[in-house]
């Protein structure tokens, strides 16, 4: 097996863009049949709360969830399920699906727990856990985030039993674009609690407001491990002891967890690999075992690849409702307001021609500093649906579409129309394609332009009102639409009550934000546009 979350070009074979919920992939499976059989039940029996409540405990093993978990997960369920929020529902099997969402929050630490930085810094943070589990890359990421979010941090080599772990980090520290304090070369050789130590006045010396320190680790728990780690958590008094824990690594995850609690004590969880293919019962697990809050994930093996930890996001995850705030959050970064507005406008125009390849291609660009295709379309609602086209989506057409683009003269770029046999030929030549693909893709530009055209003018898509630059997100101006004229209300009290909430549930997301809210329930009959499923083959 590959190994996960190391540096890149470590591992011989190439990465496979997964979701980032990839490691709960078979829980999410199985978890969205039980739901897809309870749909179109006007009620819910008690055996059918039983037979669900059965399915859901089963998937929950399987995903090696602990028993303990389980056990206190499903009693809370069926005390929910069979009591009056359900049996008084309009839709109860919609609202059996909304209490096992609320509670898998609940066994996933409930809020998002934040960093707590120290008054005076520097805020002092260690990191510590087995060997193997993707510390010292880990510190790197986390380093790079705080550097994003404007601080100033400084890696700490203490970890001087593992060979070239003190390259490692220097090499990682590069990457990530931050500083790294290390005045011993490892390999055996060095005191790290003396290090741990200096790194705390070297960071005050040169104004680096966060310390990270990195320790090392063992391939099992032993006393000389837990004595060292103490000894450095004793010397810099840490404002912030995290666990970094292997997510694929299962049940053994959650007693490691417990035994670094009880021996040296750590403030929060940071889940590692979490793109992997293992059950993932581990992360389901270990803040509610432990009583400590999971508090950041790292999901690939980019220094980019990491993100804070939220339960209901991820919950709504492992239940295909989509990630539709981690999404937006992904857009701001990446989508300045200026080019927003100004592809707004353009797509604005009639028929959108003003919106030209050139623009496709910078919009193209964008998106992929977001992230893999894959992982995007992941945080979509209903995506468990068309996962193995997901996760066969070569990334690479992306850059071949770049090239053939690229290869195109100006005139080109800004009428496609006049791109005829002979023009095909030369692009086809110069991209290194074949002239079919660059006949394809620009009858693929004009059917997207259509389609992002009426996004822009407020057609938006189901389940994602807008998207930055293609008719939603920050900065885009435009006038409100027209409201419909006169809707026609159903004679039936049923339907009409129906309607009253769909339309009502609407207006909430409305007054959201372009993407939606936290927590917003997307639609299970989820289903992309006709214009996205060719690009989905």
């Amino acid at each position: 097996m590959c190994r996960r979350d190391t540096l890149e070009g470590d591992s011989q074979l190439p990465p496979t863009p997964r979701t980032a919920s990839a490691v709960f992939d078979t829980l999410s499976d199985r978890l969205s049949a039980t739901f897809k059989n309870l749909r179109g039940k006007g009620r819910l029996s008690e055996a059918d709360i039983d037979a669900t409540a059965r399915e859901i405990r089963i998937a929950l093993l399987e995903a090696d969830v602990a028993l303990p978990v389980v056990r206190a997960f499903i009693k809370n369920v069926k005390e929910r399920a069979l009591g009056p929020e359900v049996s008084g529902s309009q839709y109860p099997a919609q609202r059996v699906l909304d209490i096992v969402n609320e509670e898998l929050v609940t066994i996933l630490g409930g809020q998002t727990r934040r960093l707590r930085f120290a008054k005076q810094p520097p805020t002092v943070i260690m990191l510590a856990g087995l060997q193997g589990a993707g510390k010292t890359t880990l510190a790197g990421k986390l380093a790079r985030h705080l550097k994003e979010e404007g601080h100033s941090p400084l890696l700490v080599a203490a970890d001087l039993q593992r060979p070239n772990a003190v390259t490692q980090l220097s090499v990682v520290a590069e990457r990530a674009g931050v500083a790294v304090f290390a005045p011993e070369p490892g390999n055996g050789v060095g005191d790290p609690v003396k290090v741990a130590q200096d790194s705390v006045q070297h960071a005050r010396a040169k104004l680096h407001d966060i310390v990270i320190v990195d320790t090392a680790g063992r391939l099992g728990i032993d006393q000389e491990l837990m004595q060292q780690a103490a000894d450095i958590r004793d010397a810099v008094s840490p404002d912030e002891i995290l666990f970094v824990v292997d997510a694929m690594i299962g049940q053994d995850a959650v007693n490691t967890a417990e035994a670094f609690r009880d021996g040296v004590g750590f403030d929060g969880v940071v889940l590692s690999k979490l793109d992997g293919d293992a059950r993932g019962g581990a992360a389901l697990s270990i803040a509610s075992v432990t009583g400590k809050p999971i508090m950041f994930a790292s999901n690939g093996e980019k220094l980019d690849d990491f993100d804070v930890f939220h339960p209901d996001r991820m919950a709504s995850r492992i239940l295909d409702m989509g990630d539709l705030a981690t999404l937006f959050e992904k857009a701001q970064k990446e989508f300045s307001e200026e080019e927003a507005a100004k592809m707004a406008s353009k797509l604005a125009s009639k028929k959108g021609q003003d919106f030209t390849l050139d623009d496709f291609l910078a919009q193209m660009e964008q998106v992929r500093k977001m992230g893999s295709i894959s992982k995007l379309l992941g945080m979509m609602p209903g995506m468990g649906q068309i996962k193995e086209q997901i996760n066969n989506i070569d990334e690479r057409d992306v850059d071949r579409t770049a090239a053939i683009i690229k290869s195109m003269t100006p005139a080109e770029r800004q009428e496609p129309t006049i791109i005829n046999g002979s023009r095909r030929a030369r692009i086809a030549k110069g991209s290194g394609v074949e002239v079919s693909a660059v006949k394809n893709l620009v009858e693929r530009f004009f059917e997207a332009r259509k389609m992002m055209s009426r996004m822009a003018q407020g057609g938006g898509m189901p389940g994602m009102p807008g998207v930055p630059g293609m008719g939603g997100g920050p900065g885009r101006a435009r006038k409100q639409p027209k409201k419909a004229k006169g809707k026609q209300r159903s004679g039936n009290p049923m339907k009409r009550k129906q309607q009253e909430q769909e339309e009502a549930a609407r207006k909430a997301a409305q007054a959201g934000s372009a993407f939606g809210v936290p927590g917003q329930q997307a639609p299970q009959d989820f289903e992309l546009p006709d214009e996205f499923k060719k690009f989905m083959g």
